[in-house]
């Protein structure tokens, strides 16, 4: 049963809840025995809270005992990325600025309405340093590794929630994403993660990086992705920039195909270098959709390489986090995060102005490149996952590009704020995991999500790292 329990997914715990085949208690019983058995050689947690999660988990099976659930995922384990605010744990988010003393009195939007349906917290995951790299290792951390290659990184920055959920410590996890931190680690973790469109998950504190910030699910399964997003929408008067709450179910709809719709394949963007093996893998599961009865065709979107108007945002970003922290405090960043808030101060309104003028060219294009099809389809990333000692994969620019060259297929849509996701589409040679991105247009996550649905039943993955 403990064994079988860890690896069902949140929709089929829930229906096991109601069934009463087994209970909360079980269930997270059964997942803190997996973390405390395999997280010492993985390490994806910063906090692991079992008298806290039990407490939680028998609260809910009192309440399915009386045939009464408090919400959509009453009982389910999740974890939170320690970048969000969670009440009564500290968020240190990776980093020796933060004080651990608090006060951790007020819980982030997304954890919030993860809490008042009824999730049970086990934890929070490991992140770099305030986010700020495609990796997850941190001088408050340490190093977070793949659980499919404990030499490999399982990328970042919500690198603990992906290995967390690829090693079966529980089924939902809640990640963010300022320029692939979602896509990233689902991709070379061999799990699902979906980048909301922005504003559709509520924010507070809003991110350093404003607009190119996403709050998303991370799971192992799609349906379980779509029922998250579900809770993870619902409103929060906090955050000013979010959309208009719909009510939408993102599960319905789920099972109804792709047949039909019109799908754009561009391999690398028309101006990316992908790793040889990566490129066929992904190729070879574009057939899926042409088999699906969807019209396939290989096209780019038609925009330049977006690159140097992304850093500039994101680098003013991280300038304006931390340029006025007490010298004392700077110290104590990384030398390759305190570089990069040099490198912002740096810049000037009119750089700033013109890397919004190219967000602008670039949201133009995708906008009309989206009245023509309904999906594109590209990798998730131009690399597997490499040695977790390196900041970037072997072979990569002198220059401080640090993640911006081997993830070019995640950042243009933190710039048009298009929904977008990873999801495991096959297995290197090595046994790395490798994933394809689907985007839709603004928002459609239903789109990505029936189509990510779709996928996997077509072409599901049946492996489990062996730990």
């Amino acid at each position: 049963m403990s064994d079988d329990l860890i690896r069902t997914n949140a929709v089929d715990l829930i229906e096991g809840y109601r069934q009463g085949s087994f209970s909360p208690v079980d269930a997270t019983a059964a997942v803190l025995e997996r973390i405390h058995a395999v997280n010492d050689k993985i390490n994806a947690f910063m906090i692991i809270d079992d008298e806290g999660a039990m407490m939680a988990a028998r609260a809910s099976e009192a309440r399915w005992a009386k045939g009464a659930p408090k919400g959509l995922v009453d009982g389910v384990p999740t974890t939170i990325k320690d970048l969000m605010l969670t009440k009564g744990w500290p968020t240190l988010k990776g980093s020796l600025t933060v004080d651990p003393a608090g006060p951790w009195d007020e819980d982030a939007p997304c954890v919030a309405r993860l809490r008042e349906h009824g999730a049970v917290m086990l934890g929070k995951t490991t992140t770099p340093e305030v986010g700020w790299k495609g990796i997850t290792d941190s001088a408050l951390s340490g190093i977070t590794r793949n659980p499919w290659n404990l030499a490999k990184t399982p990328g970042g920055s919500s690198g603990g929630a992906s290995a967390a959920l690829a090693a079966n410590m529980g089924p939902l996890a809640v990640g963010s994403d300022g320029g692939g931190s979602i896509r990233i680690p689902s991709g070379f973790a061999g799990v699902f993660g979906l980048k909301p469109n922005f504003g559709r998950v509520p924010v507070f504190p809003e991110s350093a990086m404003r607009e190119l910030s996403h709050i998303g699910p991370m799971t192992r399964s799609v349906a379980d992705a779509a029922l998250m997003l579900n809770v993870l929408a619902e409103p929060d008067h906090r955050d000013p920039t979010a959309l208009p709450y719909q009510g939408i179910d993102f599960t319905q709809g789920l099972d109804d195909g792709i047949a039909g719709l019109k799908v754009a394949f561009s391999p690398d963007l028309g101006y990316a270098t992908v790793d040889p093996e990566v490129a066929s893998i992904v190729a070879d599961s574009v057939t899926a959709f042409t088999e699906l009865g969807a019209a396939v065709e290989r096209r780019d979107p038609g925009f330049d390489n977006p690159k140097a108007s992304f850093r500039t945002l994101w680098w003013a970003g991280a300038a304006g986090a931390f340029a006025h922290m007490p010298d004392g405090q700077k110290a104590k960043l990384e030398p390759e995060l305190a570089q990069i808030v040099a490198e912002g101060q740096e810049l000037s309104a009119m750089d700033y102005m013109r890397a919004m003028e190219g967000r602008t060219t670039l949201r133009m294009c995708l906008r009309e490149f989206f009245q023509e099809v309904d999906l594109l389809l590209t990798p998730a990333l131009a690399v597997p996952a490499f040695d977790v000692e390196l900041l970037q994969p072997p072979g990569s620019p002198p220059d401080n590009t640090y993640w911006t060259d081997w993830t070019p297929f995640s950042i243009p849509f933190n710039l048009g704020q298009q929904p977008a996701c990873s999801i495991p589409c096959g297995f290197t040679a090595e046994g790395l995991p490798v994933g394809l991105q689907i985007v839709a247009d603004n928002f459609r996550e239903d789109l990505v999500l029936r189509a990510a649905k779709a996928f996997e039943g077509a072409r599901p993955i049946d492996r489990q790292p062996d730990l």
